[in-house]
């Protein structure tokens, strides 16, 4: 190991300690003590850095290295607010950026102040060694990824558009090490599912509870309505991502999603858990409101129903979808939200970039799209200017299985050698996409 990469290493544990014990749990966020950080520590290596604020406590930090002129513009984006943690889950303090038999714990250790602390080192190692590219080099680290209030990457690109304008973007998303039918890929998300959760309104009368004859009682009417909705099987499609993703790994596209999903389940372990939800929108209803008092029967109803499209299809789409499977009755349906849905191609520099990064750390794997089942703050650049957006933060010392049971869980923590891996890709696609 040479002596850099020993620096590097060493550099991007102690940031990340530092990042995890500033609490920036969202809600309230208070992001700006995070930004400050980084500000002090990239302008140490003669980083020029910015802070945007909507409101103070929450600030977002942009980062640059100014390009010759003649080329594309790389952002690197993360977010620094995390979610709760609750201690008395935790082995450890959730704040104490404790370094454990080679692993960093703490809150966001994974979600994503280690992308974020990796991307820190990446751009601030490059300015230290002059590197000078031919479209700027910028970091975003935004607030409010966890909640989505309007302080971080949307306000970002609405309100100071000139600061994240970018031709190329890489976020957190994917980038996990997969061993699928013996042979070693690298999943990297091109494309996102739209979040596109709606309320189902079921209206009644309301009466007393003692007297349930007089009255309609509208939670009584919107049980089938949840129970449809729960067993509703959706129309399957094969999306590029999965067709892809399919022929990179057996080397031969599907034909339809039923060949998909087959080939899926033939490669065993949790691949078809993987693919099976990118083939369909989905349904899940997951909130119920209705009386506030035991002896009330109410009157209306209220199901929260969490929704997932594929890209492409839009929410008028969806709520058709419904109608239809809902028929007639009392009810109403009103969209709550529509983020993601974005889609980037796969033939590009930055695709280039990671299959070079592949081939050089582990020769014989290969990548692999995909597409995200849930979303990133990703899918605000490509509709703000037209970016195309990867997700994909390379990790291979912790089992794929471990970091989706740690997400949002107690416990959390990242290997060491997953944030030099990460400083390892940062640094190599900024170098091949500033050579462009």
């Amino acid at each position: 190991m040479s002596t850099t990469t020993q620096t590097l290493r060493a550099e991007v544990t102690e940031l990340l300690q530092e990042l995890i014990r500033i609490d920036t749990t969202n809600p309230p966020g208070n992001e700006t003590a995070a930004a400050e950080l980084l500000r002090a520590y990239l302008e140490d290596s003669g980083v020029s850095c910015e802070l945007y604020a909507r409101v103070p406590e929450r600030a977002n930090l942009v980062a640059r290295i100014p390009g010759r002129g003649d080329g594309p513009t790389l952002l690197l984006l993360s977010h620094t607010d995390v979610v709760l943690a609750d201690a008395s889950e935790w082995r450890a303090d959730p704040f104490g950026g404790e370094l454990r038999d080679g692993e960093v714990w703490g809150r966001g250790a994974l979600d994503m102040k280690g992308q974020v602390a990796a991307s820190a080192v990446a751009i601030a190692s490059l300015a230290r060694e002059g590197f000078e590219p031919a479209g700027d080099l910028v970091f975003a680290a935004t607030a409010d990824e966890e909640v989505g209030a309007g302080f971080g990457a949307q306000w970002l690109c609405e309100t100071h558009p000139d600061a994240v304008r970018c031709d190329y973007c890489i976020n957190e998303g994917a980038g996990e090490r997969l061993e699928l039918d013996g042979k070693p890929f690298y999943i990297c998300s091109v494309s996102e599912k739209m979040s596109a959760p709606f309320r189902l309104r079921v209206r009644g009368r309301s009466g007393h509870a003692s007297m349930p004859g007089i009255a309609d009682n509208a939670l009584v009417k919107a049980a089938p309505l949840i129970t449809t909705l729960g067993a509703y099987t959706p129309e399957q499609e094969l999306i590029p991502e999965v067709e892809a993703l399919l022929e990179v790994v057996t080397g031969r596209g599907p034909g339809s999603p039923q060949d998909a999903l087959e080939a899926a389940r033939a490669i065993g372990g949790s691949f078809a858990e993987m693919v099976e939800p990118l083939l369909s929108m989905t349904l899940s209803p997951t909130l119920i409101s209705a009386s506030r008092k035991r002896n009330v029967i109410p009157a209306v109803c209220d199901v929260t129903v969490d929704s997932r499209l594929l890209p492409g299809t839009t929410p008028a789409e969806q709520q058709e979808i419904v109608r239809g499977l809902l028929g007639e009755g009392d009810y109403e349906l009103e969209v709550l939200e529509a983020h993601g849905g974005t889609r980037s191609p796969i033939e590009t520099p930055l695709w280039d970039a990671v299959a070079s990064w592949v081939e050089q750390v582990e020769p014989g794997a290969k990548p692999a799209p995909i597409c995200v089942a849930g979303f990133t703050d990703s899918h605000w650049f490509p509709h703000a200017f037209g970016a195309v957006a990867y997700g994909f933060f390379p990790s291979r010392a912790m089992d794929v299985e471990l970091i989706a049971r740690l997400l949002h869980s107690a416990d959390e923590r990242v290997p060491v050698e997953d944030l030099e891996l990460g400083v390892s890709f940062l640094r190599h696609a900024a170098q091949v996409v500033g050579a462009v």
